[in-house]
């Protein structure tokens, strides 16, 4: 018998310049989890979201477009979330994929009040987290990558926060027993968040942060970046 596929849900197509440092973020994803069946839909391009029936589990990309836009395709995803999480799909949101779920199943969704996250963070994880399927082989604390400017600013009724940055309260939500998104990034590498960073250097200077130290900063993720193939191994 033939095993279903993951499915990687890519949210819109990044800036050519990134394309052409990493190619889209279905590439960036697929990367990780060597030796899984995958399969790709872009809802950004009007492909229609498959059946439940169709995957054994979806991660939703991060996109460069912020959920706040009520994009077409971006509510069409919404609402198809809300299907597959009530039918028991396993579901990894990533970003803006984190926050479409949140918005999708009632939280609340804007930007962050105090500016952008971004460069290779702490995570901490909170009580539940060592008990969580997806979350037990965390150590207390671990480094992520970070980029984003909006944020979960009040988490669905239910949904339990299972890790925080400094900056953000909301770095990972469990939805039910098969659902969670992270605000952090487990599929960027240090090349591509250092593109990202340098990409951005007079806007991000201009808000006050230190672009250079966030450059230095930039290392390896491989505890966050585990949490990929874990999710492919539950689903």
């Amino acid at each position: 018998m033939s095993v279903l596929p993951l499915l990687i849900v890519q949210l819109g197509r990044p800036p050519e310049d990134v394309v052409r440092h990493a190619g889209e973020q279905a590439a960036w994803f697929a990367a990780e989890l060597a030796g899984q069946p995958l399969a790709v839909v872009r809802p950004h391009e009007g492909q229609a979201l498959p059946e439940p029936d169709r995957f054994r589990g979806a991660i939703l990309s991060g996109a460069w477009e912020m959920v706040t836009d009520r994009l077409d395709w971006s509510e069409r995803t919404a609402a198809w979330l809300r299907g597959i999480i009530g039918a028991g799909k396993p579901v990894l949101g990533v970003c803006y994929g984190h926050q479409l779920m949140a918005h999708a199943l009632g939280g609340v969704v804007d930007y962050h009040p105090d500016g952008p996250e971004m460069g290779t963070q702490r995570v901490h994880c909170l009580p539940g987290a060592a008990d969580d399927a997806l979350l037990s082989a965390l150590p207390p604390q671990f480094d992520a990558q970070l980029t984003h400017e909006q944020t979960v600013l009040r988490p669905p009724p239910g949904a339990v926060t299972l890790g925080r940055s400094t900056h953000d309260a909301q770095q990972i939500l469990r939805y039910g027993p098969r659902a969670w998104s992270l605000q952090f990034h487990p599929e960027i590498t240090p090349s591509l968040l250092h593109h990202c960073i340098a990409r951005r250097r007079e806007a991000l200077s201009g808000l006050g942060l230190d672009v250079d130290g966030l450059l230095q900063g930039v290392r390896a993720t491989p505890e966050a970046t585990a949490l990929l193939q874990r999710f492919a191994a539950l689903a």
